[in-house]
Protein backbone atom coordinates (compact mmCIF):
# COMPACT_ATOMS: atom_id res chain seq x y z
CA UNK A 1 0.00 0.00 0.00
CA UNK A 2 1.22 3.58 -0.95
CA UNK A 3 2.39 4.93 2.72
CA UNK A 4 0.29 8.61 2.88
CA UNK A 5 3.23 11.05 2.78
CA UNK A 6 4.59 9.30 -0.72
CA UNK A 7 0.90 10.01 -2.01
CA UNK A 8 0.93 13.76 -0.93
CA UNK A 9 4.57 13.75 -2.16
CA UNK A 10 3.62 12.48 -5.76
CA UNK A 11 0.02 14.64 -5.90
CA UNK A 12 1.77 17.88 -4.37
CA UNK A 13 1.68 20.42 -7.23
CA UNK A 14 2.97 24.12 -6.92
CA UNK A 15 0.18 27.12 -6.64
CA UNK A 16 0.30 30.72 -5.95
CA UNK A 17 -2.26 29.44 -2.99
CA UNK A 18 -1.45 30.69 0.84
CA UNK A 19 -2.35 28.93 3.79
CA UNK A 20 -1.94 29.51 7.39
CA UNK A 21 -1.52 27.16 10.13
CA UNK A 22 -2.33 28.76 13.59
CA UNK A 23 -1.30 26.53 16.40
CA UNK A 24 -2.34 27.49 19.89
CA UNK A 25 -0.36 25.08 22.02
CA UNK A 26 -2.31 23.24 24.19
CA UNK A 27 -5.81 24.82 23.22
CA UNK A 28 -7.49 22.12 24.29
CA UNK A 29 -9.47 22.04 28.23
CA UNK A 30 -11.67 20.41 30.02
CA UNK A 31 -14.78 22.33 32.03
CA UNK A 32 -13.79 24.15 35.34
CA UNK A 33 -16.41 23.82 38.15
CA UNK A 34 -18.56 26.29 36.26
CA UNK A 35 -18.67 23.62 33.24
CA UNK A 36 -17.33 24.84 30.52
CA UNK A 37 -13.65 25.15 28.79
CA UNK A 38 -11.11 28.07 28.30
CA UNK A 39 -11.77 28.30 25.67
CA UNK A 40 -15.70 27.92 25.84
CA UNK A 41 -15.60 30.83 28.44
CA UNK A 42 -13.51 32.91 26.13
CA UNK A 43 -14.95 36.09 24.22
CA UNK A 44 -13.53 34.72 20.74
CA UNK A 45 -16.25 36.63 18.14
CA UNK A 46 -13.65 36.34 15.45
CA UNK A 47 -12.72 32.67 15.71
CA UNK A 48 -16.41 32.10 16.38
CA UNK A 49 -17.41 33.63 13.19
CA UNK A 50 -14.73 31.89 11.45
CA UNK A 51 -16.09 28.78 12.66
CA UNK A 52 -19.82 29.47 11.38
CA UNK A 53 -17.91 30.11 8.11
CA UNK A 54 -15.71 27.07 7.57
CA UNK A 55 -15.52 22.87 8.81
CA UNK A 56 -14.85 21.92 12.25
CA UNK A 57 -14.40 19.11 14.31
CA UNK A 58 -11.14 17.47 16.42
CA UNK A 59 -7.69 16.12 15.68
CA UNK A 60 -6.31 12.92 17.61
CA UNK A 61 -2.41 13.89 17.57
CA UNK A 62 -1.39 10.54 18.15
CA UNK A 63 -4.11 7.70 18.93
CA UNK A 64 -6.91 7.52 21.20
CA UNK A 65 -6.10 7.73 24.84
CA UNK A 66 -2.30 8.20 24.09
CA UNK A 67 -1.08 11.86 25.35
CA UNK A 68 1.12 13.06 23.11
CA UNK A 69 4.02 15.69 23.26
CA UNK A 70 4.70 18.90 21.45
CA UNK A 71 7.03 17.23 19.10
CA UNK A 72 4.87 14.21 17.74
CA UNK A 73 1.68 16.88 18.29
CA UNK A 74 3.16 19.29 15.78
CA UNK A 75 4.95 16.07 13.30
CA UNK A 76 1.52 15.13 13.52
CA UNK A 77 -0.13 18.74 12.02
CA UNK A 78 2.76 18.53 9.35
CA UNK A 79 1.65 15.54 8.06
CA UNK A 80 3.97 13.08 9.81
CA UNK A 81 2.51 9.90 11.58
CA UNK A 82 4.27 10.22 14.60
CA UNK A 83 3.92 6.60 15.62
CA UNK A 84 6.45 6.20 12.17
CA UNK A 85 8.43 9.48 12.76
CA UNK A 86 9.69 10.12 16.15
CA UNK A 87 12.07 13.43 17.10
CA UNK A 88 13.57 13.87 20.29
CA UNK A 89 12.64 17.33 22.31
CA UNK A 90 16.22 17.47 22.93
CA UNK A 91 17.36 18.25 19.06
CA UNK A 92 14.11 19.97 18.59
CA UNK A 93 15.37 22.09 21.83
CA UNK A 94 19.34 22.35 20.31
CA UNK A 95 18.12 23.40 16.92
CA UNK A 96 15.95 25.95 17.74
CA UNK A 97 18.40 28.04 19.71
CA UNK A 98 20.88 28.28 16.59
CA UNK A 99 22.94 25.39 18.06
CA UNK A 100 24.73 23.34 15.15
CA UNK A 101 24.84 19.82 16.02
CA UNK A 102 27.11 17.11 13.91
CA UNK A 103 26.10 13.51 13.08
CA UNK A 104 26.95 10.99 16.90
CA UNK A 105 26.29 13.60 19.29
CA UNK A 106 23.53 13.74 21.38
CA UNK A 107 21.47 16.63 22.57
CA UNK A 108 19.21 16.99 25.85
CA UNK A 109 16.63 19.61 26.68
CA UNK A 110 17.58 20.97 30.18
CA UNK A 111 15.31 22.54 32.54
CA UNK A 112 16.92 24.32 35.50
CA UNK A 113 15.42 23.24 38.37
CA UNK A 114 14.51 24.03 42.03
CA UNK A 115 16.54 21.10 44.71
CA UNK A 116 15.73 20.36 48.03
CA UNK A 117 17.00 18.17 50.73
CA UNK A 118 16.92 14.36 49.95
CA UNK A 119 16.80 14.99 46.23
CA UNK A 120 13.53 15.94 45.93
CA UNK A 121 12.70 18.11 43.38
CA UNK A 122 10.51 21.13 44.89
CA UNK A 123 10.16 23.08 42.05
CA UNK A 124 10.55 21.71 38.14
CA UNK A 125 10.75 25.31 36.13
CA UNK A 126 13.04 27.07 39.02
CA UNK A 127 10.38 29.68 39.38
CA UNK A 128 10.41 29.83 35.87
CA UNK A 129 13.24 32.63 36.50
CA UNK A 130 13.45 34.98 33.57
CA UNK A 131 15.63 34.10 30.31
CA UNK A 132 18.48 36.99 31.55
CA UNK A 133 19.18 35.33 34.69
CA UNK A 134 18.93 32.26 33.32
CA UNK A 135 21.60 33.00 30.10
CA UNK A 136 23.71 34.18 33.44
CA UNK A 137 23.88 30.60 34.41
CA UNK A 138 24.00 29.42 31.10
CA UNK A 139 27.68 31.46 30.61
CA UNK A 140 28.98 30.31 33.95
CA UNK A 141 27.77 26.51 33.31
CA UNK A 142 29.90 26.70 30.55
CA UNK A 143 32.90 28.08 31.65
CA UNK A 144 32.86 25.63 34.41
CA UNK A 145 32.25 22.25 32.81
CA UNK A 146 33.51 21.38 29.30
CA UNK A 147 34.12 17.63 29.75
CA UNK A 148 32.19 15.01 32.02
CA UNK A 149 33.70 11.05 31.77
CA UNK A 150 35.57 11.85 28.41
CA UNK A 151 32.65 13.63 26.71
CA UNK A 152 32.75 17.02 25.78
CA UNK A 153 29.69 19.29 26.86
CA UNK A 154 28.14 22.25 25.70
CA UNK A 155 25.22 24.71 26.97
CA UNK A 156 23.08 26.48 25.09
CA UNK A 157 20.41 29.24 26.73
CA UNK A 158 17.20 29.45 26.07
CA UNK A 159 13.93 30.76 27.42
CA UNK A 160 13.25 31.24 31.38
CA UNK A 161 14.04 28.46 32.71
CA UNK A 162 14.62 26.22 29.75
CA UNK A 163 18.25 25.46 28.23
CA UNK A 164 19.67 23.13 25.52
CA UNK A 165 22.95 20.35 26.29
CA UNK A 166 25.06 19.22 23.22
CA UNK A 167 26.91 15.57 24.01
CA UNK A 168 29.88 15.06 21.94
CA UNK A 169 32.09 12.00 22.23
CA UNK A 170 32.49 7.81 21.60
CA UNK A 171 29.68 5.44 22.69
CA UNK A 172 27.00 7.61 22.93
CA UNK A 173 23.26 6.69 22.08
CA UNK A 174 20.10 7.83 22.79
CA UNK A 175 18.14 4.81 24.30
CA UNK A 176 18.36 6.32 27.91
CA UNK A 177 15.43 7.72 30.19
CA UNK A 178 14.89 11.06 31.10
CA UNK A 179 16.17 12.10 34.11
CA UNK A 180 12.87 14.04 35.95
CA UNK A 181 10.67 12.69 38.24
CA UNK A 182 8.03 14.64 36.04
CA UNK A 183 6.49 16.10 39.13
CA UNK A 184 7.16 18.74 41.70
CA UNK A 185 7.76 17.73 45.06
CA UNK A 186 8.88 14.14 43.89
CA UNK A 187 12.42 12.20 44.54
CA UNK A 188 14.84 13.01 41.48
CA UNK A 189 14.73 9.97 38.98
CA UNK A 190 17.79 9.35 37.58
CA UNK A 191 18.22 8.94 33.79
CA UNK A 192 19.21 4.52 33.19
CA UNK A 193 19.87 2.81 29.80
CA UNK A 194 16.69 1.24 28.19
CA UNK A 195 19.21 -1.22 26.40
CA UNK A 196 23.09 -1.20 27.17
CA UNK A 197 24.38 0.66 24.41
CA UNK A 198 23.06 3.36 26.54
CA UNK A 199 24.69 2.83 29.50
CA UNK A 200 27.59 5.48 28.54
CA UNK A 201 24.99 7.97 27.82
CA UNK A 202 23.29 7.50 30.84
CA UNK A 203 26.05 7.55 33.27
CA UNK A 204 27.29 10.64 31.15
CA UNK A 205 23.97 12.74 31.88
CA UNK A 206 23.51 11.31 35.91
CA UNK A 207 27.40 12.67 36.52
CA UNK A 208 26.66 16.49 34.73
CA UNK A 209 23.64 16.51 36.64
CA UNK A 210 25.80 16.02 39.79
CA UNK A 211 28.73 18.18 39.18
CA UNK A 212 25.98 21.29 37.89
CA UNK A 213 24.31 20.79 41.21
CA UNK A 214 28.11 21.53 42.86
CA UNK A 215 28.03 24.81 40.55
CA UNK A 216 25.21 26.66 41.69
CA UNK A 217 25.35 25.35 44.93
CA UNK A 218 24.02 28.47 46.92
CA UNK A 219 21.53 29.29 44.32
CA UNK A 220 17.89 29.87 45.38
CA UNK A 221 16.14 28.95 42.84
CA UNK A 222 18.38 27.39 40.16
CA UNK A 223 20.24 25.41 42.42
CA UNK A 224 19.89 22.28 39.86
CA UNK A 225 18.48 20.64 36.54
CA UNK A 226 16.70 18.14 35.21
CA UNK A 227 17.54 16.91 31.30
CA UNK A 228 15.47 14.86 28.91
CA UNK A 229 14.57 14.05 25.85
CA UNK A 230 18.23 12.62 24.61
CA UNK A 231 18.27 12.19 20.94
CA UNK A 232 20.47 12.91 17.80
CA UNK A 233 19.60 13.86 14.20
CA UNK A 234 16.85 12.51 13.10
CA UNK A 235 16.21 11.14 9.04
CA UNK A 236 13.21 12.69 7.87
CA UNK A 237 11.41 13.64 4.39
CA UNK A 238 11.58 17.44 3.91
CA UNK A 239 8.70 19.80 3.84
CA UNK A 240 9.49 21.52 0.78
CA UNK A 241 10.24 18.75 -1.20
CA UNK A 242 7.35 16.92 0.04
CA UNK A 243 4.02 19.85 -0.11
CA UNK A 244 6.45 21.84 -2.89
CA UNK A 245 6.28 24.89 -1.12
CA UNK A 246 8.12 27.84 0.20
CA UNK A 247 7.35 27.56 4.05
CA UNK A 248 7.68 29.97 6.97
CA UNK A 249 8.03 28.99 10.66
CA UNK A 250 6.96 32.12 13.06
CA UNK A 251 7.16 30.72 16.76
CA UNK A 252 9.37 32.34 19.86
CA UNK A 253 10.21 29.36 21.72
CA UNK A 254 13.37 27.08 20.64
CA UNK A 255 11.28 24.08 20.66
CA UNK A 256 9.19 24.41 17.72
CA UNK A 257 11.63 26.80 15.77
CA UNK A 258 13.88 23.64 16.09
CA UNK A 259 11.33 21.33 14.34
CA UNK A 260 10.64 23.94 12.06
CA UNK A 261 13.90 23.51 10.80
CA UNK A 262 14.48 19.73 11.03
CA UNK A 263 11.40 19.73 8.39
CA UNK A 264 12.92 22.18 6.19
CA UNK A 265 10.93 25.43 6.84
CA UNK A 266 12.68 28.87 6.85
CA UNK A 267 12.74 30.33 10.52
CA UNK A 268 11.89 33.73 10.50
CA UNK A 269 12.51 36.50 13.22
CA UNK A 270 9.27 36.41 14.56
CA UNK A 271 10.50 38.64 17.94
CA UNK A 272 8.89 37.93 21.43
CA UNK A 273 5.51 39.06 21.85
CA UNK A 274 1.81 37.35 20.59
CA UNK A 275 1.61 40.62 18.67
CA UNK A 276 5.37 40.24 16.72
CA UNK A 277 3.87 36.86 15.47
CA UNK A 278 1.04 38.12 13.88
CA UNK A 279 3.35 41.26 12.51
CA UNK A 280 5.89 39.36 11.15
CA UNK A 281 3.00 37.06 8.83
CA UNK A 282 2.11 40.29 7.60
CA UNK A 283 5.84 41.36 6.86
CA UNK A 284 6.91 38.08 4.93
CA UNK A 285 3.40 37.59 3.57
CA UNK A 286 4.34 37.81 -0.16
CA UNK A 287 7.68 35.42 0.65
CA UNK A 288 6.10 32.42 1.67
CA UNK A 289 3.24 29.54 0.62
CA UNK A 290 2.74 28.39 4.03
CA UNK A 291 2.92 29.74 7.16
CA UNK A 292 3.03 28.17 10.48
CA UNK A 293 2.48 30.12 13.67
CA UNK A 294 3.11 29.22 16.92
CA UNK A 295 1.67 30.49 20.15
CA UNK A 296 3.18 29.13 23.05
CA UNK A 297 1.37 30.83 26.23
CA UNK A 298 -1.78 28.88 25.78
CA UNK A 299 0.23 25.76 26.96
CA UNK A 300 1.96 27.63 29.35
CA UNK A 301 -0.96 28.90 31.28
CA UNK A 302 -2.55 25.76 31.29
CA UNK A 303 0.51 23.67 32.91
CA UNK A 304 0.49 26.51 35.94
CA UNK A 305 -2.72 25.31 36.35
CA UNK A 306 -4.04 28.89 35.62
CA UNK A 307 -7.88 29.00 34.15
CA UNK A 308 -8.41 32.71 33.56
CA UNK A 309 -4.83 33.37 31.98
CA UNK A 310 -5.01 30.90 29.59
CA UNK A 311 -9.02 31.88 28.38
CA UNK A 312 -7.22 35.67 28.30
CA UNK A 313 -4.56 34.21 25.48
CA UNK A 314 -6.81 33.19 23.75
CA UNK A 315 -9.09 36.07 23.64
CA UNK A 316 -5.76 37.75 23.17
CA UNK A 317 -5.31 35.58 19.78
CA UNK A 318 -8.65 36.30 18.90
CA UNK A 319 -8.08 39.81 18.68
CA UNK A 320 -5.28 39.86 16.70
CA UNK A 321 -6.76 37.31 14.02
CA UNK A 322 -8.06 40.10 11.99
CA UNK A 323 -4.37 41.12 10.94
CA UNK A 324 -3.92 37.78 9.74
CA UNK A 325 -7.25 37.31 7.90
CA UNK A 326 -7.09 40.80 6.44
CA UNK A 327 -4.30 39.19 3.83
CA UNK A 328 -7.18 36.94 2.66
CA UNK A 329 -5.32 33.66 3.22
CA UNK A 330 -6.60 30.76 0.92
CA UNK A 331 -6.83 28.09 3.58
CA UNK A 332 -6.69 28.98 7.65
CA UNK A 333 -6.76 26.06 9.93
CA UNK A 334 -6.43 27.06 13.50
CA UNK A 335 -5.77 24.02 16.24
CA UNK A 336 -3.35 22.60 18.78
CA UNK A 337 -1.06 20.67 19.00
CA UNK A 338 -2.73 18.67 22.20
CA UNK A 339 -4.77 19.69 24.70
CA UNK A 340 -3.21 20.99 28.14
CA UNK A 341 -6.34 21.65 30.77
CA UNK A 342 -5.93 23.63 33.41
CA UNK A 343 -7.24 21.78 36.07
CA UNK A 344 -5.10 18.90 34.59
CA UNK A 345 -2.04 20.83 35.11
CA UNK A 346 -0.18 18.95 32.20
CA UNK A 347 -0.64 17.68 28.21
CA UNK A 348 -3.80 15.19 28.32
CA UNK A 349 -5.34 12.61 25.72
CA UNK A 350 -8.05 14.71 24.85
CA UNK A 351 -8.33 15.54 21.07
CA UNK A 352 -7.85 19.08 20.08
CA UNK A 353 -10.60 21.16 18.42
CA UNK A 354 -9.89 22.51 14.82
CA UNK A 355 -10.91 24.68 12.61
CA UNK A 356 -10.90 24.91 8.60
CA UNK A 357 -11.82 28.42 6.48
CA UNK A 358 -11.58 28.06 3.00
CA UNK A 359 -13.87 29.29 0.11
CA UNK A 360 -14.54 25.29 -0.45
CA UNK A 361 -15.81 24.36 2.29
CA UNK A 362 -19.12 22.67 3.33
CA UNK A 363 -20.11 25.14 6.51
CA UNK A 364 -21.64 22.77 8.68
CA UNK A 365 -23.56 24.99 11.30
CA UNK A 366 -21.43 25.68 13.61
CA UNK A 367 -22.01 28.86 15.58
CA UNK A 368 -18.91 29.00 18.21
CA UNK A 369 -15.34 27.62 18.37
CA UNK A 370 -15.14 25.40 21.32
CA UNK A 371 -14.47 21.87 22.06
CA UNK A 372 -17.84 20.30 22.22
CA UNK A 373 -18.84 22.87 19.12
CA UNK A 374 -16.44 20.87 17.75
CA UNK A 375 -17.21 17.96 18.76
CA UNK A 376 -20.56 18.25 16.72
CA UNK A 377 -18.85 19.35 13.57
CA UNK A 378 -18.50 17.86 9.78
CA UNK A 379 -14.89 16.86 10.29
CA UNK A 380 -15.87 14.41 12.57
CA UNK A 381 -12.68 13.48 15.16
CA UNK A 382 -9.93 12.91 12.40
CA UNK A 383 -6.26 12.16 12.64
CA UNK A 384 -4.12 14.86 13.10
CA UNK A 385 -1.41 13.73 10.34
CA UNK A 386 -4.35 13.47 7.56
CA UNK A 387 -5.34 17.43 8.01
CA UNK A 388 -1.97 18.32 6.18
CA UNK A 389 -3.54 16.74 3.40
CA UNK A 390 -6.77 18.74 3.82
CA UNK A 391 -5.34 21.86 3.76
CA UNK A 392 -3.43 21.46 0.37
CA UNK A 393 -6.89 20.17 -1.49
CA UNK A 394 -8.57 23.25 -0.49
CA UNK A 395 -5.57 25.26 -2.04
CA UNK A 396 -5.81 23.58 -5.04
CA UNK A 397 -2.41 22.08 -4.45
CA UNK A 398 -3.52 18.64 -4.81
CA UNK A 399 -3.66 16.54 -8.47
CA UNK A 400 -6.26 13.79 -9.12
CA UNK A 401 -4.82 10.36 -7.61
CA UNK A 402 -5.52 7.56 -10.17
CA UNK A 403 -7.15 8.08 -13.69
Amino acid sequence: MLDRLEMLRSLSVEKNTRMVLLVMDGLGGLPSADGITELEAAATPNLDLLASRGETGLLEMVDVGITPGSGPGHLALFGYDPRKHFIGRGILETLGVGAEVLPGEMCARGNFCTWGEGDIILDRRAGRIDTDSSASLIARLGKSIREIEGVAVRFYPGIEHRFAVVLSGEGLNDSVTDADPQNDGSPMVWSRPLEPLGTRTANVINSLIRRLRETLAGEEKASGCLLRGVSGTPEIPLFPDLYKMRSAAVATYPMYRGLARIVGMEVVDAGKTIESLFQAVKRDWNSFDFFFVHVKYTDSRGEDGDFEAKRDVIEKVDRLLPEILSLKPDVMVVTGDHSTPSVMGGHSWHPSPFLLSSRFVRTDGSESFGERACARGSLGVMPAHKMMGLMLAHAGRLAKYGA
